[in-house]
């Protein structure tokens, strides 16, 4: 049987994994598809974060020219596997006491290293509204 602190940290991973997934698709143009048993949220068919919750334990990869050396400060950050780690991806695994909006912000990085320049140009429109 789980504990009560295992299901309310649980509970805050999913309300984590909830606000990720929300606005990554808030982006112009984004999509969401489920290979390999995990989210992966996409702008004109690249890949810009992928997502997996596994009971207690969110991780996500982003791609991260800028920030990079940041998120893999860290604690339980490594750059992501399968070769993507070289190309500036970064698998994070937040805890309930991670900063949100820092999470957020690494998505909103991922989507505009990823995105092309007339879906870019698109968002600063919106933006701008």
């Amino acid at each position: 049987m789980k504990s009560k602190g295992a299901t309310a940290a649980n509970k805050k991973l999913a309300g984590i994994a909830k606000r990720i997934r929300h606005f990554a698709l808030g982006f112009p143009e984004a999509t969401e598809a489920f290979p390999w048993g995990e989210s992966a949220f996409k702008v004109k068919g690249k890949t810009f974060v992928f997502m997996r919750l596994d009971g207690d334990e969110l991780s996500f990869s982003v791609k991260l020219p800028r920030s990079r050396a940041k998120a893999l400060a860290l604690r339980g950050s490594e750059p992501t596997h399968y070769g993507l780690g070289a190309k500036g991806w970064v698998t994070l695994r937040p805890t309930g006491k991670t900063s949100v909006e820092q999470l957020l912000s690494f998505v909103d990085e991922s989507y505009r290293a990823i995105a092309p320049k007339r879906v870019l140009d698109e968002l600063e429109t919106r933006r701008k509204s």
